[in-house]
């Protein structure tokens, strides 16, 4: 079952003629934005001479650090008017990431999205419940517009309130979930302790995604609900969720290549590595009006998969993520720098010189846990003091990291000194 055959089979050759033209007219409209323009011309490239996909490789990598410096619109290609929408990420530095989109870019998405879905075997007869955040963050609408524009009856729950996610199961008879693995297994322990078997509600369907998990994660996953569960790819950058979907195989994931050029590199050498070899991802987005963005490394680990897919889909896979390149932490599907958690903790002058993260699974939900030592004077014995500096710690937190660590105050020297580079996050999750 495809969306679109015609794309979705498309021979390698009318493919890569399609990716030509739209990535001559993505680097013309990209030639006017104050970033693009000024890597354009100190790096010698000139858009009306490339002719071939190989001068890609003529573009230096784009970055997100490119992306903070060019906030808030450096990169936008169309004027103010044409923008419909707006979409951001945070940041190490507080600045956010900002994507933008016009209308036309909005309903590609969709269609991007819904050709995912349907590689999967969803149908407009499916009634599509949406567990994931909505809002900045582009799970949630990625997914609910997909959802809609194949016919699909959407409910957009949003996280959380896992007994009304239950009774709507229920009420509403939710065939497929995109919901975050934790979550998803958080859920399925609720489901039984109001007395239910998970199979007996009749959701066949899941799309996991936003945080990292395991194949035995997925298997417990499938299991416990009696359901299929699918891997599927995506970062704010780049539209958002829907840059590569599994189908119906479960066999890496068809990474949609008239909308993407991907390639996969030595992280450390920014070499190309041939098909098969694991490295960095990089992606070059050739079908988007408001922001091109060329060469971007994800700095996620995959590898391109050579051997073609027994669903007929001719547009290249990539294996699931492996890990990333960076320091990213994903807490309950937001993403985390540790950086952003060191300043706001040393804008606190109470606060010592040493602290530890610790990230916990508990219920099969993360929770964050913050050891902060302070300094010798705070331990006198006043704790209504300690209360309030606490919940202050935790607010500051909070309105940079969008989540509600546990805090722990602690006396000067409770935590192991660093010995050389300083350890400061420790995982101990395991899915």
């Amino acid at each position: 079952m495809y969306w679109n055959s015609e794309l979705e089979t498309i021979d390698r050759r009318g493919l890569e003629r399609l990716q030509f033209d739209r990535l001559k007219k993505a680097l013309a409209a990209a030639a006017s934005t104050p970033f693009y323009k000024k890597v354009f011309s100190e790096n010698g490239v000139a858009p009306s001479k490339i002719s071939t996909l190989e001068h890609l490789k003529d573009v230096p990598f784009t970055t997100k650090n490119d992306l903070r410096v060019s906030y808030p619109d450096g990169m936008v290609a169309v004027p103010r008017r044409s923008i419909v929408r707006m979409h951001a990420s945070s940041g190490t530095t507080g600045k956010p990431t900002v994507i933008f989109y016009t209308m036309k870019d909005v309903d590609e998405w969709a269609h991007q999205v819904a050709r995912g879905m349907v590689a999967t075997g969803t149908t407009s007869d499916d009634v599509f419940q949406n567990m994931m955040g909505y809002g900045l963050f582009t799970g949630g609408l990625g997914l609910h517009y997909g959802a809609e524009k194949m016919g699909c009856m959407v409910i957009p729950m949003s996280t959380g309130n896992t007994l009304k996610q239950i009774q709507f199961i229920q009420d509403f008879g939710s065939t497929v979930i995109h919901i975050t693995p934790s979550y998803a297994l958080h859920l399925v322990d609720e489901i039984r302790a109001h007395g239910v078997n998970p199979p007996d509600l009749g959701v066949r369907k899941a799309y996991l995604g936003a945080e990292p998990y395991s194949e035995g994660t997925r298997d417990k996953i499938e299991a416990q609900f009696g359901l299929d569960a699918y891997n599927s790819y995506g970062m704010s950058e780049m539209n958002g969720p829907g840059v590569a979907f599994e189908c119906s195989e479960k066999s890496g994931m068809h990474l949609w290549e008239d909308y993407y050029i991907a390639e996969i590199i030595d992280p450390e050498t920014g070499e190309a590595l041939p098909d098969g070899e694991e490295g960095e991802l990089v992606l070059t987005h050739i079908n988007r009006e408001a922001m091109p963005i060329f060469r971007y490394r994800t700095r996620d680990l995959t590898r391109f998969i050579p051997e073609p897919c027994p669903c007929g889909r001719t547009h290249r896979r990539i294996e699931r993520i492996k890990g990333r390149t960076d320091d990213m932490m994903i807490v309950s599907g937001v993403n985390v720098f540790p950086s952003q958690i060191e300043t706001v903790l040393m804008n606190i002058p109470e606060v010592g010189n040493n602290y530890q993260i610790v990230l916990e699974r508990e219920d099969n939900l993360d929770r964050m846990h913050i050891k902060v030592e302070l300094y010798s004077k705070m331990f006198q014995g006043d704790m209504r003091e300690l209360e309030r500096l606490k919940k202050r710690m935790g607010e500051a937190l909070r309105a940079i990291i969008t989540i509600n660590p546990k805090i722990e105050l602690l006396e000067p020297g409770s935590l192991p000194p660093s010995q050389g580079k300083a350890k400061r996050v420790f995982d101990n999750r395991s899915l």
